[in-house]
């Protein structure tokens, strides 16, 4: 072996297999692999020709890709308004679970993902910056607390009100249709709770909320006992109709719409989507006319109808999703979604694997918000500018909460109750005079495209709270 003409290669490929290697693992998005490209080409070989596929309504295939013409401000920042709210209000129902209505300061660090407060930013300066919803005071032993003001403690006392009033009717129905939707007519439960400030669901929702609806749904578990599931008690025929059915269907009596709903069957819909292109998408449009409105016409399943016959990657999966996705929707407050739940949900409600590029695909339907690491897509015929055209009371109260979110004041010195107290580290950014919450500030229309790295990271970029409260209170009286 030793004169074989190979044998140098040989010892080299030994010499190489006994290092120690470190090998790492690079995961690369299938949105943006070249080989889905390579693939497709391929795949449009035919005996020397070429056929090249072009997706319509848009020349993306990822939400950074599109080009910056394609935002509509008014949704961006209403995107941001909606985010700087749910950090508000997170905060302020993670005070009300405490036994005194008091956490530490230090102890609310656990939660930084949740709020999406990346550091270096300081947790006590976001609390800072809204005086009129939050107290921060030092104890004897110069721990500092955070407790909620008078005012925060009625708007929390508002929500509960709400939550128990005509609306925990209203999200129960929404529950019950998400159920009927799914092809097994049952959910699991842990994905449902990442819907539930979505839905408006109270913060009881696992343990006593699901067992208030016995005539609707039950709590059920797998085989195993690992994984709990939500399931459908009843089917209710009324509730099959679609929120765009009900839209469409004018000028019947109440006893027509009793007699309807009570035979009524989900089959195929010959609806077209509400379509509401900004005035930046008139080329798109102009451009796709043609194609827009045979995908208008063309009827499809209902989102209540049983799916599992139709073929993954025909138009009509894709069209059925769209109605799925277009019901969904309708039913949140917001009338707005984190794309990543509803990727929760592919299987369950036959989805496509490739949601994003349907969302991204009909713009006229839906629109992608690329603020942060999580992005969001928003049902746009809800919306007149950064508007709800209708609002829910959860909305009001959200409204309100906001109203009260971003004054400035000067930064104070906390004093403790006694003088003799041991400082903390931590505080040590309340005795300066800049507050690192100034670094957040974000202009929109100089904002450049950012990099998806991984959807479940928190969002490292923010607007400052009292820049988007100006801003969007500058937008509505313009």
């Amino acid at each position: 072996m030793g004169n074989h003409p190979l044998a140098p290669i040989g010892t080299k490929v030994k010499e190489f297999l006994n290092r120690n290697w470190n090998i790492q693992l690079n995961h690369i998005l299938r949105e943006g692999n070249i080989v889905d490209w390579n693939g497709d080409w391929w795949l449009g070989r035919r005996r020397g020709c070429y056929c090249w596929h072009y997706r319509w309504m848009t020349s993306s295939k990822r939400v950074q890709d599109r080009s910056k013409k394609k935002r509509v401000h008014e949704l961006e920042l209403a995107t941001e308004k909606w985010k700087i709210a749910s950090k508000v209000v997170f905060l302020m129902e993670l005070v009300k679970q405490e036994p005194e209505m008091v956490i530490p300061v230090r102890n609310l660090e656990q939660y930084r993902k949740q709020i999406n407060l990346p550091k270096p930013h300081s947790i006590s300066d976001f609390l800072r910056k809204t005086p009129k919803l939050f107290e921060l005071y030092k104890d004897q032993k110069g721990v500092l607390w955070c407790g909620m003001t008078q005012k925060a403690e009625d708007l929390m006392q508002e929500q509960q009100r709400v939550l128990e009033g005509d609306h925990a009717d209203k999200a129960a129905e929404h529950v019950t249709r998400f159920l009927m939707m799914s092809q097994d007519k049952r959910l699991p439960l842990d994905k449902i709770a990442h819907f539930r400030r979505d839905f408006g669901l109270p913060m009881d929702f696992r343990s006593h909320w699901v067992h208030k609806y016995p005539q609707h749904f039950r709590v059920g578990k797998s085989l195993d006992d690992e994984v709990e599931f939500l399931e459908l008690v009843s089917w209710n025929p009324a509730w099959a109709i679609t929120e765009l059915e009900k839209k469409m269907v004018t000028g019947i009596t109440e006893i027509e719409t009793e007699t309807t709903t009570t035979s009524h069957t989900p089959g195929m819909l010959s609806l077209a989507f509400p379509l509401k292109f900004p005035a930046n998408y008139k080329r798109v449009y102009s451009y796709y006319r043609e194609k827009i409105q045979n995908f208008q016409k063309m009827p499809y399943l209902s989102p209540y109808a049983d799916a599992r016959g139709l073929k993954a990657g025909s138009l009509e999966f894709d069209k059925r999703a769209v109605a799925v996705m277009h019901e969904l929707l309708s039913f949140t407050i917001e009338k707005r979604l984190v794309t990543d739940h509803l990727t929760h949900f592919r299987w369950e409600l036959v989805m496509p694997q490739k949601l994003m590029r349907l969302l991204l695909k009909h713009c006229g339907i839906f629109y992608v918000s690329e603020r942060g690491k999580r992005f969001s897509v928003f049902l746009t015929e809800a919306y007149d500018g950064s508007e709800l055209i209708q609002k829910c009371p959860l909305v009001l109260w959200k409204e309100k909460v906001l109203s009260l979110v971003g004054y400035r004041g000067r930064k104070k010195k906390f004093e403790p109750y006694s003088d003799i107290s041991d400082e903390e580290g931590d505080d040590d950014s309340l005795q300066s005079d800049d507050s690192e919450v100034e670094n957040l500030h974000v202009q929109l229309e100089q904002q450049d495209t950012m990099d998806y790295e991984d959807p479940l990271l928190e969002d490292n970029s923010e607007m400052d709270i009292g820049d988007i409260t100006c801003a969007y209170q500058n937008f509505k009286t313009s």
